[in-house]
């Protein structure tokens, strides 16, 4: 059974449902998008998948007889065996789990972290068939049901509270929605606003998630998954800062640590929402709600705006270059001096029904 849509009247959708037809229009010319107004690996950037790891990027050799490796070898020869009894007894661990099987011997968790990447990268395998899971710290709700591995039935409706997002992403099955649309929302106290305001059922049917900053594995597994599912538009909402805009870059294009597991993580066609550096001077918003740039901010701007996806998304670059030279960002809640509720009731209806989005 499917759920009755809610909320605004159909018409309100007419931009939504204009920009999913040319997001398939754009799948079927091959994946590419359409115009737009092991750790350490050498990668390349596509446009239809993200950064991913090039065929012939430099190795490193680790030897067992050499006094430099020999640890990191020992290491990588414990992990595999591991790796060995979870693959034939067919069970799962989580990193931390094998991190604590022997925590002094590791040292600290990303020792081991590093470790399993590299030998997901070296097999050229997902830490999934490693038979290794990673803690899931994001949140999901809306209209979303789906039944998980054990045959438990989840229902995401949205209400006070989420759903965690499950530690076993590919398990999940007979996913049901009739969203319009996924919205990413970057900081878990921004997500929870927008559940306090009864913002999918104001503006239902809808898909919220958050990674809670920077997001964990299985939050952009799920991504990715529901975008595979369902092909309806997927929006960011960041703070207009370099952080913001870098986690955005994250579920979009991916990173250069796991650019081996590009294909199974990047949403290539997700869009910039808000808030948008050039949305504090239209809407006005106060200089002392601003926040200056300070030293860290402005070379990690610099980093993204040399970036080869940002040659492909001008208007990412003008926003980028706006907020470089006013050298202030702004959070979400800034947007609270016009109305506590304001980014609910007024911002995001507005950018949705008239195509505000980059």
């Amino acid at each position: 059974m499917a759920f009755a849509p809610m909320g605004p009247e159909a018409s309100f959708f007419e931009v939504l449902d204009r920009h999913r037809e040319s997001l398939l229009a754009a799948l079927r010319r091959g994946g590419q998008e359409p115009p737009s107004g092991g750790s350490r690996v050498a990668s390349r950037f596509e446009d239809s998948v993200g950064l991913q790891m090039v065929s012939h990027c430099t190795t490193r050799k680790i030897k067992s007889d050499s006094p430099k490796s020999v640890k990191k070898f020992a290491l990588i020869l414990k992990i595999l065996s591991m790796i060995y009894k979870l693959v034939q007894s067919n069970t799962y661990a989580t990193k931390r789990d094998i991190y604590y099987t022997d925590s002094q011997l590791f040292g600290n968790q990303t020792v081991v972290d590093n470790i399993i990447n590299d030998i997901s990268c070296m097999l050229k395998v997902s830490r999934r068939s490693l038979h290794i899971l990673s803690t899931s710290k994001g949140l999901i709700a809306g209209n979303l049901r789906y039944i998980e591995e054990d045959g438990t039935k989840v229902n995401c409706t949205c209400g006070a509270t989420a759903i965690a997002v499950p530690s076993n992403i590919q398990g999940i099955r007979n996913l049901v929605t009739d969203a319009k649309f996924v919205l990413i929302v970057e900081k878990d106290a921004t997500f929870q606003r927008l559940l306090d305001d009864n913002f999918c059922n104001k503006l239902s049917p809808c898909i919220m998630i958050t990674g809670k900053g920077v997001p964990d594995l299985n939050t952009r597994l799920l991504v990715k998954k529901l975008w595979d599912t369902f092909h309806v538009p997927v929006f960011t909402l960041v703070d207009a800062d370099p952080h913001g805009i870098e986690i955005m870059c994250i579920y979009k294009y991916g990173s250069m640590s796991m650019s081996f597991e590009a294909h199974h993580l990047t949403v290539p066609a997700i869009r910039w929402l808000g808030l948008l550096p050039s949305d504090l001077k239209r809407l006005n918003v106060p200089k002392d709600s601003l926040i200056p740039l300070t030293n860290r901010d402005q070379m990690k701007l610099d980093s993204i705006l040399r970036r080869p996806y940002v040659t492909c998304q001008p208007f990412w670059r003008k926003e980028m270059e706006i907020m470089a030279d006013s050298k202030m960002k702004a959070e979400i809640q800034a947007l609270t001096f016009l109305s506590s509720d304001y980014l609910s009731r007024v911002y995001l209806p507005n950018k949705l029904k008239f195509g505000g989005w980059i």
